[in-house]
Parts: structure tokens; C-alpha cells; sequence
């Protein structure tokens, strides 16, 4: 009775008069159900859907890391050769970001998560392929538009389909699927590398294919984006069907819709990030993303190189260096999904921030008069600390923009991720060819520091809000 009361409702509002407001109640209407919605089983399958594809990102952002020891030698590459093949995928990822996240406000959601799938999939499958600098470097650059455009987007995505008291929770679950893809990388790199040669980690990161192929099955539209886009009907059944995987009695208790003002409609463009209130937020989220860009990133892909280049560890040791940072760094996450929705984003943010910055700043000093495994503790402390900003981001973003900017927001302040990955490789390689790793390690922790306040000044603290109520 109480989902054929609902469905009459959204019907008659959409059709309540003819200057859009019965549309914009409706539109009210699919947010309130969503959000009294309790986490259910079709939340935790959604949430695995989407996490695959998350995993793979994650494997195949990283898997250049792994395999540039080896190309180091095998290849020749000087320090400006390397910071250029890492940045380069970055500056494919900052075009991804910002393509992607307009077509998913035009054509949905789930058709550009898979458009960035089969891109991902396509051109990690050519890169095994590669004979010499110049063509790798074409190939990770295409890789990165889909690498750029997934992460925004998928986040984007599992926002608007989960209840304000537990969306952080959510998206940080998901963000650890990132995580394990970039710990399950390292794994991976320290067999088969050695076994079957580097070549081998870019198949692997071919299979985001499957996932392309079969996700319209196991993951609908979000609703909020359909109700936003006039197609009311369908964004009701959605809802109906996640009502639906309630048990009874769950259902039959479920609290009474609070429905906010509708809004007006608006366009949507990327201007419009500044407009309404929105501007200080955007650009606290891009600083924010770009400091945890420049941080995590920096530890994430130019540790394992700068163990065996400036350490002179060899491979296998480096690699398994970086590994267990990575393992580190998930279990991080796992500990900010409960962390996030508890104490905050705010202050979540900051700790991170700070916590990253202090072993970092240490490493500017002690630069390589420590050994190389107190060089990997201090890391794996910063990486246990930037991790929480890295996954947090992508909580954040996208909840502080209404649902006709979310995914223009998020893929701004992705490309924002991006710009910090492109700045701080080039930035790392002129550092080690005319000045000492020491300056390295300064940057990372610098950008750290400046990171925090920007999270102190211009930071919005989102915890247990309705997006509806955050967007106001």
C-alpha cells in the first residue's frame, strides 16, 4: 500500500501544474525516499559493482610505479624521462576528469562509468605492447582519460544513491576498492614481474572490460539523476526496488518522508561552480585536492623508484617497500569508513594532513643519511595519514554540489588531483637532477601543511547532511 501511495504521489506532482514545480517536488520527493532509506543489501551489491571498477583504476593508476625500476634499466630513462612518463598518464586523467564529468550530467551516470571502463581496459591492453618510450607515453596518456574519468564519476554515483547517515561510510568503502586495487598492484608486481616480465601487469589491467560489459545488469541510473532530468517514472521504480529489498518489516516501519522546498531548476555549466554560494567551497575543494594530490600521489608513485635510485635497494626489495606502504594505506581507509561519519570530514582531513606532514618533513632533513628501511617506516607513517584524504576526497567533492553540478563538481576537483600528479613528478625529477631528494621530501610534506589550511579556512564540514540540505 505505502509504494503504491508513494507512486501516486510522484505521478500527480509531476503533472501538478505547468511552471515546473510538480516536477520539482518530485524531484523532492525520490531525494526524501532515498534518503529514510536504511543501508540494505542492494546498497552492498551496488556497492561491490562499482568497487570493481574502482579496483581496477586503482591497479592500473599504480602499475607504472611497479614497473618503472624496471624500465629505468631496461629503457635507459633519465630522471626528466621518468617524471615525464609518470605525469603524462596524470594529464590524460585532468582531461578525463574534466570530459567525463559533463557527460554524465548530460547522458547519466552509468553510460560514462562505462565509457571510462572500456578506455581504462583498451589502452592498459596496448600498453603491454609498447616497444619504446614515445608510443608508452601515447598509450598512458589515453589510458588516464578513462583513469581520470572513473573515480569522479563513480563517486558521484554511489552519493546520490545513499542516506545521509551513512554516505561516508559508503563512498570511503568505496575508495578502499581504489586502495586494494593499488595493494593488490603491488602484490601482483612483485611475482609477476619477475616471472613474466612487466608487460604482464598492463593484461591484467585489461579485465575492467568484463565489468563494462556486464554492468548494465547490476547497476541502474541514479535516480536522483533521472529525477532531475524530467524522467520521473523511472527514477520512482528504482526507488520502489530498493524499497523493495527491505524486509517487511523494516519497510513497513519506515519513517515518514520529509520532503524539503523544491528548489528551482537551474542550468548547469561549469560557471556555475562560482555562482550561488559556491565559490568558496570549489575552491577549497581544489586546493584540497591538489595538496592530497601532490602528497599521496608523490609517495605512491615515485617511492618504489627513488628506493632503488637514491637508496640503491634492489628491485625486489623496492617493490616490496612499497608494498607494504600500500598495505598500510589500506588498512587506513578501513579505519577511516568508520572514522569519517563519526568525527567529521573536517576534522578527518586535517589529521590526515598534519599526520602526512610530520615524518615527511623529517625525511627533509635526514634525506639519505638514514637507511633505507627507516626512509620506508617514515613513508608508510605518511601514507597511513594522506590515505585518509585520498579516499575522503572523493566523499567530500561530490556532496557539496546540488545534483545538476555533482558530477562537473567532482570531475573539477578530480582534475584538480590530476594537476598536483602532473605538477609533482616534473616537479620531482628537475629536483633530483639539479638539487638533492631532500627538497623532495619537502615538497611532499610542504604541500601537506598547506593542505590543512586550506582545510581550516574554506572547508565545510557535511557529516549526517541531506545532499539536498548541503547543496542549499
Amino acid at each position: 500500500m505505502e509504494h503504491a501511495t508513494q507512486s501516486s504521489s510522484v505521478g500527480n506532482a509531476t503533472h501538478a501544474n505547468d511552471d515546473g514545480a510538480g516536477d520539482r517536488h518530485a524531484i523532492a520527493l525520490i531525494s526524501a525516499r532515498i534518503e529514510r532509506l536504511p543501508v540494505s543489501k542492494w546498497h552492498a551489491r551496488l556497492l561491490a559493482a562499482v568497487a570493481t571498477g574502482h579496483f581496477f583504476d586503482g591497479f592500473d593508476a599504480v602499475a607504472i610505479a611497479f614497473v618503472l625500476p624496471v624500465l629505468v634499466v631496461q629503457w635507459h630513462l633519465s630522471p626528466g624521462e621518468i617524471g615525464l612518463l609518470i605525469s603524462v598518464g596524470y594529464i590524460g586523467q585532468l582531461i578525463g576528469a574534466l570530459l567525463v564529468g559533463p557527460s554524465a550530467e548530460r547522458f547519466g551516470r552509468i553510460p560514462a562509468f562505462r565509457s571510462a571502463l572500456v578506455i581504462i581496459a583498451v589502452f592498459s591492453f596496448g600498453s603491454a605492447f609498447a616497444w619504446g618510450l614515445t608510443i608508452f607515453l601515447v598509450l598512458r596518456f589515453f589510458q588516464g582519460i578513462g583513469l581520470g574519468g572513473e573515480v569522479p564519476i563513480a563517486a558521484t554515483y554511489l552519493n546520490e544513491l545513499s542516506p545521509s547517515k551513512a554516505r561516508g561510510r559508503i563512498v570511503l568503502a568505496l575508495e578502499s576498492g581504489f586502495s586494494l586495487g593499488t595493494l593488490v598492484t603491488a602484490a601482483v608486481a612483485v611475482w609477476a614481474i619477475p616471472a613474466y616480465g612487466w608487460q604482464s601487469m598492463f593484461v591484467i589491467g585489461a579485465l575492467p572490460i568484463i565489468l563494462a560489459a556486464v554492468l548494465p545488469r547490476i547497476a541502474p541510473e541514479s535516480p536522483r539523476w533521472l529525477a532531475a532530468n524530467g524522467q520521473i517514472q523511472k527514477a520512482e521504480q528504482i526507488v520502489a526496488t530498493m524499497e523493495s529489498h527491505l524486509p517487511s518489516d523494516v519497510r513497513n516501519a519506515l519513517p515518514p518522508l520529509t520532503v524539503a522546498p523544491p528548489p528551482k531548476r537551474k542550468p548547469s555549466s561549469f560557471k556555475q561552480l562560482f555562482t550561488d554560494g559556491l565559490a568558496a567551497r570549489t575552491i577549497g575543494v581544489w586546493i584540497i585536492t591538489c595538496c592530497t594530490s601532490l602528497t599521496g600521489y608523490g609517495l605512491l608513485v615515485w617511492m618504489p623508484t627513488l628506493y632503488r635510485t637514491e637508496y640503491h635497494m634492489p628491485v625486489k626489495i623496492a617493490l616490496r617497500y612499497g608494498m607494504i606502504s600500500n598495505i598500510a594505506g589500506f588498512i587506513a581507509i578501513l579505519v577511516g569508513i568508520f572514522l569519517i561519519d563519526y568525527i567529521g570530514r573536517r576534522k578527518t582531513f586535517i589529521l590526515g594532513f598534519l599526520g602526512s606532514a610530520v615524518p615527511l618533513l623529517y625525511l627533509t632533513y635526514a634525506g639519505t643519511t638514514i637507511p633505507a628501511f627507516y626512509a620506508m617506516v617514515c613513508a608508510t607513517i605518511s601514507m597511513v595519514f594522506i590515505s585518509l584524504l585520498l579516499a575522503g576526497i572523493y566523499v567530500y567533492a561530490p556532496e557539496i554540489y546540488p545534483t545538476r553540478l555533482r558530477a562537473t563538481g567532482a570531475g573539477a576537483a578530480s582534475a584538480w588531483l590530476r594537476i598536483g600528479s602532473i605538477f609533482g613528478p616534473i616537479a620531482v625529477g628537475a629536483m633530483l637532477t639539479h638539487s638533492t631528494i631532500n627538497s623532495v621530501f619537502l615538497l611532499f610534506g610542504a604541500a601537506a601543511v598547506v593542505g590543512a589550511i586550506a582545510v581550516w579556512t574554506l572547508g565545510l564540514e557535511t557529516k549526517g547532511k541531506a545532499l539536498d540540505e548541503i547543496a542549499s
